[in-house]
């Protein structure tokens, strides 16, 4: 049930969306090329983000690059 607190939780890292050029599904909605987004989850395929609609989305990696 971790997901239920997922906003409010510390931020792991934070991660720079680098394009939206999505396959299958819209992303270009909720995130923005250049945008620095806190991650607050992880897996090994995804990043869980606050997107620009204020929720937690779980989003593909290959959609952001780490900053330093």
């Amino acid at each position: 049930m971790i997901h239920h607190t997922w906003a409010t939780r510390p931020t792991i890292k934070k991660v720079k969306c680098v394009h939206t050029n999505a396959e299958k599904y819209m992303v270009s909605n909720v995130l923005t090329p250049g945008k620095v987004y806190e991650v607050k989850s992880e897996t090994d395929e995804f990043y869980f983000v606050i997107d620009n609609s204020g929720k937690v989305g779980g989003f593909y990696k290959d959609y952001f690059e780490k900053v330093k």
